[in-house]
């Protein structure tokens, strides 16, 4: 693709760090740039526990556990989402509600939360959806009336704010992706952080393939435990995209500014909001268009990739999928995929290539099929 829909930005602070420890990174130091971003993310985050991990998969995995979660029990989650929010509660035999999201945020919807919960509901995972920010005194206060521990799935959103406060560090929980396509990358990579004292040990233990923290018996195993841990290399690399912070997040903020700015004179479109009191990550520059347009969403996508350009088509509903039971009661959900793309978002993007593609999309757009 001549504009791609997403690649990090890797400068010689990366490669020097990268370099670094795949010199010296073995035997005794084998650990050094792992523990350098544990603590990056506990000061970044402002919390007292920081799990680096293999994955987001890995991480929620990791944190399901820890509470406990298994057969018969039930976790919600938004129907507008990545499946690897919901993968790791059916690897542990539970199963996931899924509720509804907002027409304007497109994050799960508090009222559809209460609605969902049974005597089974034992975890409610939130999505910050692609830079966006969830109602989260709504949720925190459905939190607390119901006893249900709270985990932010931040994995689109590293480094957005509900009111002073950054995301994943709100609920009991928070679980994050450095995947190469997200803003802060480690290439493959995840993240667990929380402030809950009582299962920290228990995270600890179960990251550590059984071992307690404080087990000093070589190769003694207290309970059954995962192996999610970020290499030494991924550290690396995430310690020194985070010491760019500043620049990175607000590179994605100028772009999403640019396509507002440019597409302004297209009408009935939503794009992505920033609710008063949050600050928006614009990870995915988003469009729904209104029923005003009649198109393929497919058809779209095709056109602009034979120009060159990137864009993806909006999460579909993942209880949309064979494996999963329908819940056609989320309406929004269920409309929104049909009509929704994501936009390329680079972070050395300049605003020319912004007007390459609007310009293609207004021409794809008039030339697309109704259904």
């Amino acid at each position: 693709m001549r504009i791609p829909v997403n690649k990090p930005s890797i400068t010689e602070l990366e490669i020097s760090y990268v370099t670094d420890a795949v010199t010296t990174g073995w035997g005794d130091h084998c650990y050094d740039y792992i523990n350098r971003f544990t603590e990056t993310l506990k000061n970044f985050f402002g919390v007292k526990y920081a799990w680096p991990t293999s994955s987001c998969h890995g991480a929620l995995h990791t944190v399901l556990m820890a509470l406990g979660i298994g057969l018969g029990d039930e976790v919600i989650v938004p129907d507008v989402t990545w499946i690897g929010s919901v993968s790791p509660v059916c690897w542990l035999g539970a199963k996931p509600v899924f509720a509804d999201v907002l027409q304007d945020t497109w994050c799960i919807n508090p009222a559809s939360v209460e609605k969902k919960i049974t005597p089974k509901t034992k975890a409610i995972i939130i999505v910050h959806l692609y830079g966006s920010v969830c109602d989260m005194d709504a949720i925190l206060a459905i939190s607390k009336k119901y006893n249900i521990p709270v985990i932010e799935d931040a994995a689109e959103a590293v480094g957005a704010e509900y009111h002073g406060k950054r995301v994943g560090s709100i609920g009991d929980f928070g679980v994050f992706s450095f995947h190469g396509t997200k803003t802060f990358t480690t290439g493959e990579g995840g993240a667990i952080i929380s402030n809950r004292d009582d299962l920290a040990e228990k995270i600890s233990t179960i990251s550590n393939q059984g071992r307690k923290p404080e087990q000093h018996i070589m190769f003694w195993v207290d309970e059954l435990g995962l192996k999610y841990k970020m290499s030494n290399l991924d550290a690396a690399l995430g310690v020194a995209q985070f010491e760019r912070f500043d620049e990175l997040f607000s590179k994605k903020r100028e772009i999403f500014g640019w396509y507002k700015d440019a597409l302004s004179d297209l009408p009935d479109i939503a794009m992505n909001v920033e609710p008063e009191g949050t600050k928006n990550l614009y990870w995915m520059p988003s469009i729904i268009f209104g029923d005003s347009y009649s198109f393929n969403r497919d058809t779209l996508i095709k056109g602009m990739n034979a120009e060159g350009i990137g864009i993806r088509p909006f999460f579909y509903p993942v209880s949309m999928f064979p494996m999963f039971e329908s819940a056609k009661d989320n309406v929004v959900s269920w409309s929104l995929y049909k009509r929704g793309i994501n936009l390329p978002s680079y972070h050395d993007m300049t605003r020319d290539e912004i007007t390459i593609v609007c310009n293609a999309l207004r021409k794809n757009i008039d030339y697309t099929k109704s259904y």
